[in-house]
């Protein structure tokens, strides 16, 4: 009997955990640039067949940038300016930023920066997005 009850205890928390796991939102890879050493504005174009998301952020590989500021144009027309104003190392990552409104197809996003110059290396930059 206790072995019973056991198995059904177990099950019933292995499917709540498959449940909550699944419900986790995950994020998704919009766009990918390698930033120049020398200019300071930058441009990640999505497009409108990525979908709707409510949230993006930034992560910097290679090389640390100091962002100064994005602004994402939305497929409707709208655009959201974003003051960043930050520097980013190698590896970090910019805040969570939450989209207004209800439509937020994204159609490109652009972000004035200057590059830290630690290094030669051109650091780079990824647009992830969050439905």
């Amino acid at each position: 009997m206790k072995t019973n009850r056991l198995l059904i205890s177990t099950l019933i928390l292995l499917m709540c955990l498959g449940t909550l796991f699944a419900q986790t939102p995950k994020w998704k890879l919009l766009g990918i640039r390698k930033v120049k050493l020398h200019t300071e504005r930058d441009v990640i174009l999505v497009g409108a067949d990525e979908g709707v998301f409510k949230k993006i952020k930034l992560t910097v590989k290679v090389s640390g940038i100091h962002f100064k500021d994005m602004k994402v144009h939305f497929a409707n027309g709208d655009t959201f300016d974003v003051k960043i104003r930050r520097i980013i190392p190698a590896g970090g990552e910019t805040r969570v930023i939450d989209l207004p409104g209800k439509n937020r197809i994204i159609k490109k996003v652009v972000f004035w920066y200057k590059s830290t110059k630690k290094n030669n290396k051109r650091a780079t930059v990824r647009l992830w997005g969050m439905r």
